[in-house]
């Protein structure tokens, strides 16, 4: 078909290296792009986060990716992810006090805001946070720009 390149739409990259084995495409993943990027240049970065399951998969990914000498850890947001995601200025509260608990208490220099749907409050939050806010939807979208002019 007329497809130029893939971008896999989920945290966890299910299915990343497969494609990019099966495919020949240019394939960037919402996880991996990221991270990669929260990582640049050496620079210390952790994960914010509202959902407690992707926690271990997320070091996983940080370790497979060989970025675990840089990765300061994940931060929880309070409350459950159904209710933070019915109650927008909670969850932007909630997400706000753990990129902060990133950056002052694990001395993150980066922080990814893990989980595509959070991406209007990572937008929210480089402006109230004096520290570098990676959203994975523009992340992957850079990487793929990226791949595809290269």
């Amino acid at each position: 078909g007329d497809c130029a390149a893939l971008l896999v739409g989920a945290f966890g990259d299910p299915g990343l290296a497969e494609l990019r084995a099966a495919t020949g495409l240019p394939v960037a993943g919402l996880g991996e792009a990221a991270l990669l990027e929260a990582a640049a240049d050496g620079r210390p970065f952790g994960i914010a986060t509202t959902t407690p399951l992707l926690a271990d998969a997320i070091a996983e990914r940080v370790a497979s990716l060989g970025l675990a000498d840089r990765y300061t850890g994940v931060r929880l947001t309070a409350g459950s992810p159904e209710r933070l995601s019915a109650d927008p200025v909670l969850l932007l509260d909630r997400l706000e006090r753990a990129v902060r608990a990133c950056a002052e208490r694990d001395g993150a220099r980066a922080v990814v805001i893990g989980g595509g749907p959070l991406g209007e409050a990572a937008d929210e939050l480089r402006v109230r946070c004096a520290v570098e806010v990676v959203a994975p939807i523009p992340a992957a979208c850079r990487a793929l720009s990226r791949l595809l002019t290269a």
